[in-house]
């Protein structure tokens, strides 16, 4: 038996799949959203309150549904992924990406020698995906996704050196940290970012790699779809909880 990956499986049929950060430390609101049809969720390590101990929880909550558990680590180290890739995140999002060597590196973080740098120490991923250690540590390479965040002006500007680093499997352009690194942030709508946006869907798209992006709203996710998106993180889970009880108070109160 080998590990297989339904979003990678998904995403080389050329098919959009949909997901959101999850921030709040919390295995059952994992497995709410899981049962929501979300075709992944990312356990986010970087901005959100998450221990290991809850971080392993929270992948493994997602075994309710075809779901598929992917971390957003808090820097591009091979000793942060690695954990996570140990409780069976089969997918690792790596932020503020700024050049090849960068790229080189997270991906070198989440494959075994001589591919790459992972150490050797699967005790719970395999039970996650009804496998023994062997099983999974000589098919996890092909299985666990590569995602780098395009999130500064210097990774649109070295944006094809990093689209040709082998290994890539997405790179999800992320608009606040990139238009904070222009000195506008939130500007969304200033020519300058949008015109580092375009540089860096060109490249992406013409090195052949996923794209992916943030939506908050399906107006906004039909938009990128059709500019040739196809790895679309749904908002994350703070504003979809804000949003929605936003809207609430505001009907009742009138």
């Amino acid at each position: 038996m080998r590990l297989r990956n339904p979003l990678k499986e998904k995403l080389a049929r050329g098919e959009p799949v949909f997901g959101t950060f999850v921030s709040l430390p919390s295995p059952p609101f994992v497995q709410i959203l899981a049962g929501c049809g979300f075709d992944f969720l990312i356990v986010d390590c970087e901005h959100g309150p998450v221990s290991p101990e809850t971080a392993q929880a929270m992948i493994t909550a997602t075994a309710v549904s075809s779901c598929v558990p992917l971390a957003r680590v808090p820097w591009n180290l091979p000793w942060l992924a690695k954990p996570l890739l140990d409780a069976g995140a089969l997918g690792i999002v790596f932020p503020l990406i700024r050049s090849a060597e960068d790229a080189r590196r997270a991906v070198a973080a989440c494959r075994y020698p001589p591919s790459g740098e992972r150490g050797w120490g699967p005790f719970y991923a395999p039970s996650r995906w009804g496998l023994d250690a062997f099983a999974y540590s000589g098919s996890a390479d092909e299985a666990v996704l590569a995602i780098l965040l395009v999130e500064h002006i210097e990774a649109v500007r070295a944006i094809d050196a990093i689209a040709a680093t082998a290994g890539i499997d997405a790179a999800i352009i992320a608009p606040y940290d990139l238009s904070t690194s222009l000195g506008k942030p939130g500007a969304f709508e200033d020519p300058e970012f949008l015109a580092a946006v375009a540089e860096a869907e060109r490249g992406i798209l013409a090195a052949g790699i996923v794209l992916g992006g943030l939506a908050s709203t399906a107006e906004r996710a039909r938009d990128l779809l059709a500019r040739g998106y196809r790895f679309l993180c749904l908002a994350y889970d703070v504003l979809l909880i804000e949003t929605a009880m936003r809207r609430l108070l505001a009907e009742l109160r009138g």
